[in-house]
């Protein structure tokens, strides 16, 4: 069985023989026979890339190299012209290029030129020479890798506490993300785990609250318990129901924490952080602002509501590119006028 013939562009040496065979006379099938090429490739590229002396292997080549050249468009983003301008500013707002990319396909939906792929951006970014400019866009993205490894995994905890909810017997409906008002939970750690912040995320909407611990001992079961009453105490009744964490000791108040806030509190089975898949991830996008090693301490409650604004008033491709913000305002909305509707 024959195989298919593989078509391959002439070269420099090919242009060569070519040359050679029209010194010589040969007709241009001699020629093609000798290149194991069709008469009317020979014939083409005669035409094409001859002079006004005749055919010359190097005058040809030239042309070629030219013609190639000026075919190629010009690159959509360039430091300096007004797309990647804007792209950089939204950057430097802890955009990630994938927002960006939707968000510029909203604003220019028949404008190609306006327009640019989330590789595109990494590309770019990536391909910036060594300098001021490449380290502050890697610097912008979420895990600033000087090249574009994988995330890595969320770190797994456990701890042994009584009377624990699993997260076998918590109500299917939350595991389809049909209703708001189910939460997860986790601590991130800082330098010599000294210091942590603490995580909660809606499952539904992916609104972020970040909870400030005292220093030192972050990370008590009082400490904890006083903290994410406080704060899940400030979130409208209809929007919590449910609690999701991992089984780190810090929660062995857990049964205080529901009867302070009415929130049913479940736990994930050892070494099992993707059963809390949501808050895993948020913590890995939340290091954008709060890198490894970092004292958390210094941070007040103020900072880390700014950040966790940040975050909430960012579009995100599960959401359909729109904000935390803007689903949870919706489905709180909806919620709220349900309960007057029956009263």
């Amino acid at each position: 069985m024959k195989s298919e013939p593989h078509y391959s562009q002439l070269d420099y040496q090919d242009r060569q023989t070519i040359a050679i065979g029209l010194e010589q006379g040969l007709s241009i099938r001699a020629i093609g026979r000798v290149l194991n090429r069709s008469a009317s490739t020979i014939s083409r590229e005669i035409a094409r890339n001859s002079g006004g002396n005749g055919y010359s292997c190097r005058y040809a080549q030239q042309r070629r190299v030219r013609r190639r050249r000026h075919a190629r468009p010009a690159p959509k983003l360039v430091a300096g012209n007004h797309l990647f301008e804007s792209i950089t500013e939204l950057l430097r707002q802890r955009w990630s290029p994938q927002q960006i990319a939707a968000h510029l396909a909203k604003l220019h939906p028949s404008d190609a030129a306006q327009r640019a792929s989330h590789e595109t951006i990494y590309n770019v970014i990536y391909a910036q020479p060594r300098g001021e400019l490449r380290k502050e866009l890697i610097a912008c993205l979420r895990m600033a890798r000087a090249k574009r490894w994988p995330r890595s995994k969320g770190e797994d905890r456990r701890g042994q506490m009584a009377n624990l909810l699993s997260i076998h017997v918590r109500p299917p409906e939350i595991e389809d993300r049909q209703f708001p008002g189910h939460w997860e939970g986790d601590l991130i750690k800082g330098a010599l785990n000294q210091s942590a912040v603490g995580t909660l995320v809606e499952r539904n909407t992916r609104l972020l609250i970040l909870v400030k611990l005292p220093h030192p001992n972050p990370a008590t079961a009082a400490h904890v318990l006083q903290a994410f009453t406080d704060k899940l105490s400030a979130v409208a009744q209809p929007m919590r129901k449910t609690l999701t964490y991992d089984r780190g000791t810090e929660m062995a108040y857990h049964q205080q924490l529901s009867a302070n806030t009415g929130i049913a509190v479940y736990f994930c089975d050892p070494h099992s952080p993707w059963q809390r898949g949501t808050n895993e991830n948020t913590n890995g996008l939340i290091r954008q602002f709060l890198p490894k090693g970092t004292d958390l301490s210094g941070y007040s409650q103020e900072q880390l509501d700014a950040i966790a604004d940040l975050m909430n008033g960012r579009p995100r491709k599960t959401l359909d590119w729109c904000t935390p913000h803007e689903v949870y305002s919706a489905w709180l909305a909806k919620l709220e006028n349900s309960v007057q509707t029956i009263q």
